[in-house]
């Protein structure tokens, strides 16, 4: 068994409680590769925000267990080389079962989600408990999951979504003991979030998604106050990056994400973990895409990757700065 201390990696406890107190959130960015973890540490390090490097069940089997572990310990160096130390959470999204929360806590994790929202309540309860039980052994945070986010996202996929319940919050905070909870107010997984049919169009035009159901997160905030909540689905799909896609030969249809001026709204709530994943994706294949249009003969990897790597630090730097708050909180 690997400790994530030994790798240099916190849990989230601290970070949560700062983050609750600070009115911001800590993103959540998920990785399967170098230049995705490449472009978090440094959007992270010239920003001076923590950071918790997301690996979902299919990332992990994609970059390898054992070569994650690595790039795990990587970042925390090339943060302190790039002249920063700051706090790095290696954290598992969307575990689905016991057995893969233990191997990633046994792999030098220091933050598991075990999702158990696909099961009955009761069963949800038995298994969120079972994981803790264990990770808290060895000091790795929990997350746990009430209600069901819509969308696919990797190996996640529901056809319809299922708001959190306020009256539930309590008994499965106290009965598993997890560190934090994500919920569902209206967030949903993947690029296309919303059919066109269920948004307005603003004065400019835009298409604009049903808003998130704030009055369910103030009900639950009331319920376990200062409790850390987590907002999964929470790619705003940037329409500049949709675009670019489907100009040079992409073929992404409403692709409608959650705007960003509610995220900075939850941001300030007890929402202290928000996670994004289809932004990043969309920025790295908008720029591979323009590169291998507007320079056909190009087959030096470098020359596709770097670019995509260079424009998901921007955007990363954005969701840092003016999104999540989290600048200046490392």
């Amino acid at each position: 068994m690997i400790s994530y201390k030994e790798l240099g990696l916190v849990n989230t406890r601290e970070g949560f409680r700062k983050a609750i107190e600070g009115k911001y959130a800590i993103p959540a960015f998920n990785f399967n590769n170098m230049e995705q973890m490449q472009a978090i540490i440094a959007a992270c390090v010239e920003t001076s925000s923590p950071v918790i490097l997301q690996v979902s069940s299919g990332a992990r089997k994609y970059a390898n267990q054992t070569l994650l572990r690595y790039m795990a310990q990587g970042a925390v160096e090339y943060a302190k080389e790039l002249g920063k130390n700051i706090p790095i959470t290696l954290h598992l999204d969307h575990g689905d079962s016991f057995e893969l929360c233990k191997s990633c806590i046994d792999m030098g994790f220091s933050s598991v989600m075990i999702d158990g929202s696909h099961l009955s309540y009761e069963e949800n309860v038995e298994l969120t408990k079972k994981v803790v039980e264990y990770a808290h052994q060895y000091d790795v945070t929990v997350e746990g999951e009430l209600g069901v986010l819509a969308g696919v996202e990797d190996e996640v996929s529901s056809d319809h979504h299922t708001y959190t319940e306020p009256d539930q919050v309590v008994d499965f905070v106290t009965r598993t003991g997890v560190d934090s909870l994500a919920i569902s107010i209206g967030t949903s997984h993947g690029a296309n979030k919303f059919k066109p049919e269920q948004c307005t169009r603003n004065a400019e035009g835009v298409l604009v998604p049903p808003p998130l159901r704030f009055d369910i997160l103030e009900e639950i905030e009331k319920r376990i106050p200062g409790f850390p909540i987590v907002l999964h689905g929470a790619s705003s799909v940037p329409q500049k990056y949709v675009e670019t896609i489907n100009k040079f030969g992409g073929a992404l249809k409403d692709a409608i994400g959650i705007p960003e001026e509610q995220l900075r709204k939850a941001a300030g709530s007890a929402v202290c973990k928000i996670n994004i994943d289809s932004d990043g994706r969309l920025a790295m294949t908008a720029e591979v895409r323009r590169v291998f249009a507007e320079k056909p003969a190009e087959f030096d990897p470098r020359k596709y990757l770097g670019p995509a790597r260079d424009e998901l630090k921007k955007l990363y730097m954005h969701k840092v700065q003016n999104v999540l708050g989290s600048e200046n909180k490392a």
